[in-house]
């Protein structure tokens, strides 16, 4: 084995010139779904490589600076948004990927959405009974369980008190923390190591394994030869950021999983085989919006686990359904918190100073629209126009997290549009006019892209096979949230890593042909 392949983690900084590789296995990304398919095909005595090209960071790096953090772990530096800036999109960059960022919300893909995957969208053998073997394994693995009810902090108390006294469905949720000691800066990576994450567990055990995974590399094209994939080709920056080396690497197979926007923008740029031009349509993002309630008392927020507690009440699986939100509480760091905020001057001033006495509840939409990625030169391009009848529901889904606000004590709750919504009392919500909520107007953002490489047998209708293979390239894998033929309607990490140790098997089998 050449140094190039040794077991571990590298950076691409290090490499200089013309670099050849060859393995058995690429994978691309290094998140939930990358890490478990390239510790699964390890497993299995493939020798893998894994191409991230996000940097390598640890705990040690994560200082909970907003103005550090938010370029280091997120794309763009925490920029990307849709293509007319519409929403805010979220996405983790690095060894990790988004699992170093997110909020460690743990729920599996809904019977519901499996069983429509099934009977509308022509996916075999991802129903829930198939899938049951795989989201158990991965919630041992990942230490899945419920928030100790000690650690629900005051803010989603409060919220539970509102969604408890309108008598409407909530429950306290599961993560994959160990050893948390509620800090509350979970989105800027954990200082303390508590994350379960694909950094922490998946990919050490993949290194154990043999993988080696190399940081600092973007892929930008897919190599194929008579309808199967040959390898890929790289780039990996320099210090100085401009290219210290071209790489191109062969292998049996090549698993994507850069996500729903970067898996797609790559085999859009590789110019893979789609005759039904379906490859980057369907993205689906998940789209939310927040609603502030200002207290009396002191709620402080910022405190504590982000997120414990869900109201389902309005969350409906049924397509066309009206109901179509998951409502969560929502609260930032007073940076993000000062970006959303309406007004200038003196009146943001005062509003900042009610920071320490806001709860702060988001509606996500299970969303419907369909949305697409292109090929940007450097980066891909999110094509996302909310249709109507998907602003409707987030709107009710505002208003019913206003009522929650209310009957949790809010004196007053606050809509953030353009101008601001102040609404003084509960009986005046039904009455309210949501005409406001609407993109530009709200701010609106997004954390789950998924859809872009649609799995199922109907190849005028989806871009992969039900084993994740792609239709018309044979070798070709794709394990990551694009896979999603619809919203799942809730966080996909779970969903992601258990669908990529489902999957895992076909690959090997195919490396192995």
């Amino acid at each position: 084995m050449s140094d190039a392949l040794k077991p571990g983690f590298f950076s691409g900084v290090a490499l200089s010139g013309s670099v050849e590789l060859s393995a058995d296995a690429i994978v691309v990304g290094s998140g939930a779904g990358g890490s478990v398919a390239a510790r699964e095909l390890a497993k299995a005595g493939l020798s893998v490589i894994v191409f991230e090209e996000g940097a390598h960071r640890t705990p040690k790096d994560f200082d909970q600076r907003e103005d550090r953090m938010l370029p280091m772990l997120f794309q763009e530096s925490g920029g990307r948004a849709t293509e007319d800036m519409a929403i805010r999109v979220l996405q983790g960059r690095g060894v990790g990927g988004s699992t170093v960022h997110n909020t460690n919300l743990c729920k599996r893909t809904p019977d519901e959405i499996l069983e429509l995957w099934a009977t509308k969208y022509g996916v075999v053998g991802a129903g829930p009974r198939d899938l049951l073997p795989s989201f158990e394994a991965i919630e041992q693995e990942l230490s899945v369980a419920p928030i100790p009810e000690k650690m629900v902090n005051a803010h989603n108390n409060a919220i539970r008190r509102g969604v408890t006294a309108l008598g409407w469905k909530g429950a306290v949720m599961a993560h994959n923390r160990v050893g948390c000691l509620g800090s509350g800066f979970c989105e800027l990576g954990c200082a303390f190591d508590a994350k379960q994450n694909a950094l922490k567990v998946v990919l050490p055990a993949a290194v154990d394994a043999g993988a080696t995974i190399y940081a600092d590399v973007t892929v930008d094209r897919v190599l194929t030869e008579a309808g199967r994939v040959t390898g890929v080709r790289a780039r990996a920056l320099g210090e100085n950021g401009k290219i210290a080396a071209e790489i191109t690497a062969t292998a049996k197979i090549v698993v994507l999983a850069a996500s729903a926007t970067g898996s797609a923008w790559l085999a859009r740029r590789s110019g893979l085989t789609d005759p039904y031009e379906q490859i980057g349509q369907g993205l689906r993002i998940h789209p939310g919006g927040v609603v502030a309630g200002i207290f009396e008392e002191e709620i402080a927020a910022h405190k504590g686990i982000p997120q414990s507690f869900e109201c389902t009440e309005h969350l409906s699986f049924e397509e066309g359904a009206d109901k179509r939100t998951w409502i969560i509480p929502a609260f930032a760091h007073p940076i993000g918190v000062a970006s959303m905020l309406p007004g200038f001057g003196a009146a943001h001033m005062r509003a900042m100073r009610d920071y320490r006495h806001y709860a702060v509840l988001s509606a996500m939409l299970h969303d419907e629209t369909s949305g697409q990625i292109m090929v940007g030169e450097d980066a891909p391009v999110l094509r996302y126009r909310m249709i109507e009848s998907d602003r409707a529901a987030l709107a009710r889904g505002l208003v019913a997290c206003g009522k929650i606000l209310f009957a949790a004590g809010a004196k007053k709750v606050v809509f953030p549009a353009i101008p601001p919504v102040v609404v003084s009392r509960a009986s005046d919500l039904d009455a309210l006019d949501t005409s406001f909520v609407r993109p530009h107007n709200v701010p609106l953002s997004a954390v789950h892209p998924m859809g872009t490489m649609r799995m199922g047998e109907d190849k005028k209708h989806s871009v992969v096979s039900s084993t994740g293979e792609h239709h018309y390239t044979k070798g070709l894998f794709v394990m990551d949230g694009s896979l999603f033929p619809t919203s799942i309607g809730g966080p996909p990490q779970i969903s992601i890593y258990a669908f990529a140790r489902h999957l895992a098997p076909h690959a090997i089998a195919r490396a192995k042909s």
